[in-house]
């Protein structure tokens, strides 16, 4: 027979142990054309984080947020892509491939504000190799690539 206190322990335990046990079956979604990459990982990861803290209504909740936070939300990027193109800012030539993660230099590169229709964002974007990125301005780091 269970005790209150042995009842207590596992519901602490399950608590604890639920977080490991829901990454560690977690996959990473293939990328898709049209969608960052960590935009599936950070839906996923909210998802799990918002069920362990509110259920199945913070797991959705939880996995809208984690996907579109920072970023531009795939419903946008069509309007946005037009908006860049139509302000025909200069290209800058960038040696390395562009890719989420790489870092752009600190000098030659200018960067632009995003319109508050596309989304609350602390990120600049900018044009590379004919490409939009949108661009962590503090480390200059690429954190969304637009084709």
């Amino acid at each position: 027979m269970l005790t209150r206190n042995s009842l207590t322990k596992m519901t602490i335990l399950s608590l604890v142990l639920a977080p490991s046990m829901a990454f560690a079956q977690t996959q990473v979604p293939e990328p898709r054309p049209g969608i960052p990459p960590g935009v599936g990982t950070g839906a996923a990861t909210g998802a799990v984080g918002g069920a362990i803290v509110g259920g199945p209504v913070g797991a959705v909740v939880g996995g809208v947020a984690g996907a579109v936070v920072g970023g531009i939300a795939e419903a946008s990027q069509p309007q946005f892509r037009t908006y860049v193109t139509e302000r025909r800012h200069p290209s800058y030539r960038y040696s390395s491939d562009v890719v989420i993660g790489g870092e752009l230099p600190s000098a030659g590169v200018t960067y632009y504000e995003v319109p508050r229709q596309y989304g609350e964002t602390r990120y600049r974007y900018t044009v590379v190799n004919n490409r939009t990125v949108l661009v962590d301005p503090q480390t200059r780091r690429i954190v969304q690539v637009f084709d």
